[in-house]
């Protein structure tokens, strides 16, 4: 990505640079024993980034449907030349005492029932995004994690992009830009992919397109925000993908594209756009303070043997990237997957397996993501601005957010 094999300045190239040219966690003993609940796209990906990170031992996978776990099977014998447990029963795999922390990425709708089972366990736990489709299945993983005897981290890995850890590090520990006025971000990319069963087609499965998909960049303008979110407009709907798509009869009802606008407590004001009929991938964020603009941009495609191109930008005067630069990840950091975002989150659970303070994001910011992108839903489906504390207070999360005024 970009135009160097390592970045150029900051806080991404302090990433890389620890674990070039030796990468530690492969030295290590005493490696921690994962299950990987899922072996779909998600799933393989994790297994992936085990397996070149080498902080931890893969112990096993489980799933229900034969055609993922052979998939699976097929990508491991690439990366290994041990077997593949395959466990049969999730609450067996989880109460194995040779399982150490589990891995939850299965399909959205069944987060909730999954994570239930899973805890159990009490061992630590990696819950892909979404927390859960519904916010009331939301809050009550919220009560659960705040119970629980170990760690749960959301996996809301584009906090770790290169483009997008850079920004971050620019925004809030370097404060380059002075504060923060508006913060805009937009993704262009082909329609959704084929999953098990077709589950990311219909909005009783996956929550609706703006909270499958767009969850990761409501996170990211919430970190920034820093705020509570306080009224949301939301226009979009279906003009070009699966129009005429069913599955098992059913016709899908998922949208393909929309605009957002946000409005937060502390005066910031945000907007997203999303569409899904583009034949390649492209994203943006540009945030605006009272000393300058920062753009982070990433031009990706699916066609194999085509790299990624991540570039950041930052005119504030004097900054050494007041011209566009390239950043990003080494190539074999990147090729596991998510442009190495999803290798710096499983860095990140194994520090919090040490117990060390991460960046990586909480059960409660996982659900205000999840509260923007409901919201930007229901805006989408009545037509109307969307008041947040009304809102919450209908979806039995009234007393979430009024407990939580800083956001």
């Amino acid at each position: 990505m970009g135009d160097s094999e390592t970045p150029v300045w900051g806080c991404v190239a302090d990433n890389a640079a620890s674990l070039i040219p030796e990468n530690p966690y492969r030295a290590q003993t005493g490696k921690p024993r994962l299950l990987i609940v899922g072996a779909g796209m998600m799933g393989r990906e994790h297994l992936r980034v085990t397996q070149r990170l080498g902080w931890a031992e893969v112990q096993g996978i489980v799933d229900p449907f034969n055609g993922s776990i052979e998939w699976a099977q097929s990508d491991w014998a690439l990366l290994s030349s041990q077997p593949l447990q395959v466990y049969a029963d999730l609450r067996e795999a989880c109460l194995d005492s040779a399982v150490d922390a589990i891995v939850i990425c299965s399909p959205n709708h069944t987060h909730y029932n999954v994570l239930q089972i899973v805890c159990e366990s009490g061992k630590p736990i990696l819950l892909e995004k979404p927390m859960a489709t519904t916010l009331a299945d939301a809050m009550e993983i919220l009560r659960l994690a705040r119970e629980y005897p170990s760690v749960i981290q959301l996996g809301m890995q584009y906090r770790f992009k290169a483009q997008y850890a850079e920004a971050l590090s620019e925004i809030q520990a370097s404060a380059s830009l002075g504060p923060v006025k508006t913060i805009a971000m937009s993704e262009y990319r082909p329609p959704f992919l084929d999953k098990v069963n077709q589950w990311n087609k219909f909005n009783r499965h996956s929550g609706g397109t703006l909270v499958e998909k767009c969850c990761h960049y409501f996170d990211l303008i919430n970190v920034i925000a820093a705020s509570r979110p306080k009224k949301i407009y939301a226009s979009g709907g279906r003009g070009v993908n699966f129009l005429d798509f069913e599955w098992q009869g059913v016709p899908s009802d998922i949208d393909d594209h929309a605009m957002v606008i946000i409005d937060y407590d502390n005066g910031i004001r945000a907007s997203f756009t999303l569409n899904m009929f583009c034949q390649e991938l492209y994203e943006e964020l540009v945030v605006v303070g009272e000393c300058g603009r920062l753009v982070a941009s990433e031009q990706a495609s699916f066609h194999p043997d085509t790299p990624s191109e991540a570039r950041l930008q930052i005119e504030v005067p004097g900054h050494p990237a007041y011209r566009s630069q390239g950043v990003g990840y080494p190539p074999w950091i990147e090729e596991t997957g998510h442009y190495g975002a999803t290798f710096f989150e499983h860095i990140a659970f194994h520090r919090q397996l040490a117990g060390e303070r991460v960046d990586a994001a909480t059960p409660e910011q996982a659900l205000w993501s999840l509260i923007v992108a409901s919201a930007a839903q229901h805006s989408m489906a009545i037509g109307q601005a969307v008041d947040i504390a009304s809102f919450c207070a209908e979806e039995g999360v009234g007393d979430f957010f009024e407990d939580n005024g800083d956001g």
